[in-house]
């Protein structure tokens, strides 16, 4: 664990040494949180709620998630670059390398998050709980989905076949991710079958988390159940954690393909 944090503070510096990245990463939902709060920000009916406090909620799930293509595209940039093969011969555990990534990641998500979360208050009228209760679920749903959604972008950093693919290989799936989630277009308003595939990957049951944090009893109306069902939440994305620790350890390799 030591060793594990001491990797993090590598991973943080060479994350923020990286601007281009950087800008990237915390740019991105921003502006999509500005452009589509601002130009969809009328009330939903019979909920006192605004559409853009509902992208503020679905935007922190995609914070929530950004280690799955942050771990994809890097672990598989590790990899082909030879990084993750001189590691494997060096004395540093194993372990601590994806501690190290893990902690950057949750480290990188919660920044985010406050940075969504202080232009949600700010410019969309979003009011931040005041029950106790409800930050203990946003605690829980955070952690799980981060912890899921970074073990899920490293096994799938096995997939792309060299580091230049990697982002097209695994930004794509993360993108469609969002539209089917509930992130952009509320949840209430997609096909069912639409909901019955984002219903197996963790990014649909963060965003539901989230918004029974953030918008409360009025927005349980726009659920697809009229409830968040935390029951399940949880349930999923436990799943997920540990699904994603199954998939790693059957699919992660510390060399590239060209390397045997």
């Amino acid at each position: 664990m030591r060793l594990g944090l001491s990797r993090m503070m590598i991973e943080n510096r060479m994350f923020f040494r990286e601007r281009d990245a950087v800008i990237f990463t915390f740019a991105f939902p921003i502006i999509m949180l500005v452009l589509f709060g601002s130009i969809f920000s009328g009330e939903m009916e019979g909920t006192g709620l605004t559409v853009s406090q509902l992208y503020v909620a679905g935007l922190i799930g995609t914070a929530a998630m950004t280690g799955f293509q942050n771990l994809g595209i890097n672990v598989a940039m590790d990899r082909d670059d030879g990084t993750l093969k001189r590691l494997a011969g060096t004395p540093l555990p194993r372990t601590s390398y994806f501690i190290g990534k893990a902690l950057n990641t949750l480290f990188v998500s919660f920044l985010q998050v406050v940075i969504l979360l202080a232009i949600g208050v700010a410019l969309f009228g979003l009011e931040l709980p005041s029950e106790a209760s409800r930050w203990v679920t946003f605690t829980w749903v955070f952690v799980l989905g981060v912890v899921g959604s970074s073990l899920l972008g490293v096994a799938i950093s096995s997939l792309p076949r060299s580091a230049k693919s990697a982002s097209a290989v695994i930004a794509m799936p993360f993108v469609v991710l969002q539209f089917i989630s509930g992130v952009f277009i509320p949840i209430g308003q997609l096909p069912s079958w639409l909901v019955n595939i984002a219903s197996v990957f963790p990014l649909k049951w963060m965003c539901q988390g989230f918004r029974s944090v953030f918008l409360g009893d009025a927005g349980a109306a726009l659920e697809v159940a009229k409830s968040y069902e935390l029951d399940r939440v949880a349930l999923v994305l436990g799943a997920w954690a540990i699904g994603g620790l199954v998939l790693c350890l059957m699919t992660f390799r510390w060399k590239s393909r060209r390397d045997g």
